[in-house]
């Protein structure tokens, strides 16, 4: 019964966030669009226009475009590969696999988001990858988020791309979920270093989740470029 309502908590809050101006935003590029939705037809396409809504505002707004998108729709459980790496170029899906949420995100499914330092919650929002490097977890990946108050202190939370033994399909036989992070979109050991290699040096990322208040103020969805050319110069800079 839970997971009944949820559900229909959830299409509720996308069909309001169809409504939206993220949704018009998206079909800025409808080749691109239909492109990754056939490559990928099990994404949520409101996750997906989100996506290159929020891509398309950075770029026009001065960031350097990418070749490569991963999409993260936490508004699917922990069980399912709910990360997407496209091609831009290509227009085609690079990988489709698993990726962990943060402890205190929820359980199989997230729905609760952090920018705080500590709260081992995971963010929502715009992400651009940054630089690889050998760390704790091995080959990892740092990355900047691009949306004050939502995520621009991923850098600061050492919230990273790195592999973890405990995103396992495994793991969900035994608790229902595969395992969590502290925060960070932890990747399998098996694809870490094709995750890695793909998104690093300056790709972008996005996590999306139907949250009515980052719905309502990202100024990346609702593309206000004055706010947004000032963040993409502070990144760049």
């Amino acid at each position: 019964m839970l997971n009944i309502l949820r559900r229909l908590c959830l299409a509720a809050a996308t069909l309001g966030a169809l409504s939206g101006p993220a949704f018009a935003a998206g079909t800025q590029n409808p080749i691109l669009f239909n492109s990754l939705t056939h490559a990928a037809p099990e994404l949520n396409p409101q996750a997906l226009k989100s996506a290159l809504s929020a891509m398309q505002c950075a770029v026009n707004s001065g960031a350097r475009p990418a070749s490569h998108l991963a999409v993260i729709d936490y508004s699917q459980p922990s069980t399912a590969r709910r990360l997407w790496i496209f091609d831009l170029r290509r227009k085609s899906l690079v990988l489709r696999d698993l990726v962990a949420h943060g402890q205190k995100s929820g359980e199989n499914f997230a729905t609760q988001f952090s920018n705080t330092e500590g709260s081992f919650q995971s963010s929502l929002g715009l992400f651009r990858t940054q630089e690889s490097y050998e760390g704790s977890h091995g080959y990892s990946l740092r990355m900047d988020g691009l949306e004050p108050g939502f995520n621009d202190r991923a850098r600061d939370r050492a919230i990273v791309i790195h592999a973890a033994d405990y995103v396992n399909p495994l793991w969900s036989q035994r608790q229902g979920r595969i395992g969590r992070s502290l925060g960070c979109p932890a990747v399998r050991p098996q694809v870490a270093r094709k995750v890695i290699d793909k998104l690093k040096d300056g790709q972008f990322m996005f996590s999306w989740y139907p949250d009515q208040r980052w719905l309502k103020s990202s100024p990346y969805l609702n593309c206000q470029p004055r706010q947004v050319a000032s963040i993409v110069q502070a990144s760049n800079g």
